[in-house]
């Protein structure tokens, strides 16, 4: 995959597909192939450009501080060396705390918006499950394999992408440590609750109500804050239900993406899907 120069340091990219530009972030310690079940879908519709954030796959691993506005910024770095001036955005996860700093401090680069499993901030109310804050004091090793375990729901899924990562991380050497533990404290200080305000772009938020890992109530208080924000409740989804539940997640991504704005955005547009 080619490497651009962003802010520094190195970032592992790739654009698929033709027509109007898709841009997909992931979230915490996975790279662009967490995107496996959308790719194919997407590049027939869109270009899709994908890529491996700060601290993760081929992309540089330098020592913190990270922080998703950093890694925002990485993100319209890149679309400038693509020639890109707006994209649709679609962020999961840390990914999409990163999608909504590039929303907020670049507006006029985002035609539509799409936030997955995420949350705002850290509180009482939204932010990790308790399941998902007892692994956060683990050593990087351990705490990967552990929150891969808790992203999926079905047994199967479970046990072997938890194997995968603990086999990835304990040969990820000094350089890999570092890019987790920056990406940890990344999504431990994000903060854009009271900024969400001033998101105008059309919004799509979208959660599973099984998500073990972030409260699914999270993405209620973020649907809340953005004007005429969409929410889609995914019953049984877990946090990657984008993977697990693909059909649903890629069909209620498109028919938004592709649904005249801002019609689908009405303040009381709440649906749940089975």
């Amino acid at each position: 995959m080619p490497l651009a120069r962003l802010n520094g340091i190195n970032i592992s990219y790739q654009v698929e597909g033709q027509g109007e530009p898709l841009v997909m972030i992931m979230g915490f310690t996975a790279g662009r192939s967490g995107w496996m079940p959308q790719i194919p879908f997407f590049k027939r519709y869109y270009r899709v450009i994908t890529f491996d954030n700060r601290g993760v796959g081929k992309s540089d691993k330098p020592p913190g501080p990270y922080s998703t506005r950093m890694m925002a910024d990485h993100t319209a770095k890149l679309m400038d060396l693509l020639g890109i001036e707006k994209a649709y955005i679609m962020g999961l996860s840390m990914g999409g705390m990163i999608a909504q700093e590039l929303a907020i401090n670049y507006p006029l680069r985002v035609m539509k918006l799409v936030l997955a499993s995420t949350y705002a901030r850290q509180d009482e109310t939204s932010g990790d499950t308790l399941e998902q804050a007892k692994f956060l004091q683990l050593t990087p090793e351990k705490k990967v394999g552990a929150m891969v375990g808790l992203a999926f729901n079905k047994p199967f899924y479970r046990f072997i992408f938890g194997l995968l990562a603990r086999v990835q991380t304990r040969f990820t050497g000094a350089s890999g440590r570092l890019g987790i533990a920056g990406q940890s404290e990344a999504c431990r200080t994000h903060d854009t609750l009271e900024r969400l305000s001033s998101i105008t772009t059309p919004t799509l938020v979208i959660v599973g109500t099984g998500d073990r890992i972030i409260k699914p109530v999270s993405s209620g208080v973020i649907a809340g804050k953005i004007p005429d924000a969409k929410l889609v409740k995914v019953e049984g989804g877990s946090h990657y239900f984008s993977f697990e539940m693909r059909k649903v997640f890629n069909r209620e991504v498109l028919n938004f993406l592709r649904s005249d704005a801002p019609g689908t955005n009405r303040p009381d547009t709440r649906s749940t899907v089975a």
